[in-house]
């Protein structure tokens, strides 16, 4: 690559973390941005290499990155990672794995940059084309884009592997072989190893072609989001939720957009066309009575009071009574943590011999601050918008066997701070917010 294309591609980053495997495609990476680094000295490398631990071998590829990069001056963080046990294939877990761990050291000042390149584009658009993706998966990969606390930069996605192979025995550069890369059982391999060469042979440029037709792609889902961004806004309310009256009377087409982009507003993974379709009838067209719920992931799509809502799932709660002794440290829920000293909601101090506790369930009849009549906790609920996912794992402040609160949403009048010492109570929900 150009040098002045290769600064152009980083713009208007100086500050670089590099994903080092120590393959062939990352070696050539790091080599270019070193020999960047000496013609201008205001660009700042360091690297990291992700250990995943899944091959023998993987102790000596940490050592050989460890070793070219102190010859080359550049900084380097080795991490271990552990792989979930769940989750989809190997590749999927380590990639997630991979990712996570890069996102938690990215700096705000800082692009990520790795070695991806147009082979891997073909790649990774034919693997789209093969669980049948729309626009949006066919995009491929994009040259840059939002990333953790910084951005991720692509700089050699226009580049093929044979152009990096060539840089790397020009300046006599030595690498690792992953030897799972040999593996047909992998999809993305047996593209490599059996498909690709077929394709190239019979036309030479496909792997260009298919970078074209990736940014065509990108280009109409670009056109989309800016037409549909001031809709989408109209329709998300206040905690993430989708207004669902609007979207009725819409083309399945123009609905399934919406939809997808309010998963990408969430962050979350692209759910198939069948799943949009699932979401729609069986959680958002559901009886009025019921309590619909369609799983994505580690969150479900819920439906509460005319919307869409997007929820983490929580483990469900075990004890019917926790103690919260002093000092009161904080204290973690299955829903998040539980703080004292410091949040929004005041409550009386417990007096001597008032053992605090937290409960998920009060009987009987709550009195409770700004309202003249008794309810049942169900009631409360009800009266004070709490999604019933959420009544599950609201804990609720006890001293001795008086409920005092339900945190972050009602205090009883027995637990109203008045003529003597409060608390401040706050409720780190899981979720975030």
């Amino acid at each position: 690559m150009n040098p002045d294309t290769l600064l152009a591609s980083l713009s208007p980053s100086r500050q670089l973390l590099v994903a080092y495997s120590g393959g062939l495609d990352s070696t050539v990476l790091l080599h270019q941005l070193v020999l960047l680094r000496r013609a201008h000295p205001n660009l700042t490398l360091r690297a990291i290499h992700i250990h995943h631990g899944l091959s023998q071998n993987a102790d000596a590829w940490a050592a050989h990155c460890r070793a070219q990069c102190e010859a080359w001056q550049v900084p380097l963080e080795v991490v271990n990672v552990t792989l979930a046990q769940e989750g989809g294939g190997i590749e999927a877990r380590a990639r997630e794995a991979r990712y996570q761990a890069l996102a938690a050291r990215l700096q705000a000042d800082e692009a990520l940059v790795t070695a991806q390149h147009l082979d891997d584009q073909c790649e990774t658009f034919l693997l789209a084309l093969k669980r049948g993706s729309g626009p949006a998966g066919l995009a491929a990969m994009p040259a840059a884009m939002p990333f953790a606390a910084g951005r991720l930069v692509r700089p050699l996605l226009d580049v093929p592997r044979q152009t990096l192979a060539e840089w790397a025995q020009a300046h006599a550069l030595t690498w690792i072989e992953d030897e799972s890369n040999q593996s047909r059982r992998f999809d993305r391999n047996f593209l490599r190893l059996d498909v690709l060469p077929l394709l190239k042979a019979r036309w030479p440029h496909f792997a260009d072609m298919v970078a074209r037709s990736a940014a065509l792609c990108a280009e109409q889902e670009q056109l989309l989001d800016e037409l549909l961004d001031a809709e989408l806004r109209t329709l998300i309310g206040e905690h993430g939720t989708l207004a669902i009256a609007p979207m009725t009377g819409m083309s399945d087409a123009r609905r399934g957009a919406l939809l997808r982009r309010w998963f990408a507003w969430h962050r979350a993974p692209m759910p198939s066309r069948a799943a949009l379709a699932r979401l729609w009838q069986e959680v958002a067209l559901s009886r009025e009575d019921a309590a619909p719920s369609l799983q994505f992931g580690d969150y479900r799509v819920r439906r509460y009071k005319a919307a869409l809502w997007w929820v983490k799932n929580l483990p469900p709660v075990e004890r019917d009574s926790i103690p919260w002794p002093a000092p009161y440290a904080p204290l973690t829920l299955p829903g998040g943590v539980l703080v004292c000293g410091e949040g929004p909601q005041r409550v009386r101090a417990p007096r001597a011999g008032e053992a605090v506790s937290i409960r998920y369930r009060a009987p009987g009849t709550l009195h409770i601050v700004g309202r003249e009549r008794g309810r049942s906790l169900k009631k409360l609920w009800q009266e004070c918008g709490v999604p019933p996912w959420e009544r599950e794992v609201t804990p609720l402040l006890y001293y001795g066997e008086q409920p005092i609160a339900a945190v972050g949403v009602f205090v009883t009048r027995e637990g109203q701070a008045v003529d003597e010492p409060g608390w401040l109570i706050g409720w780190r929900r899981g979720d975030g917010t």
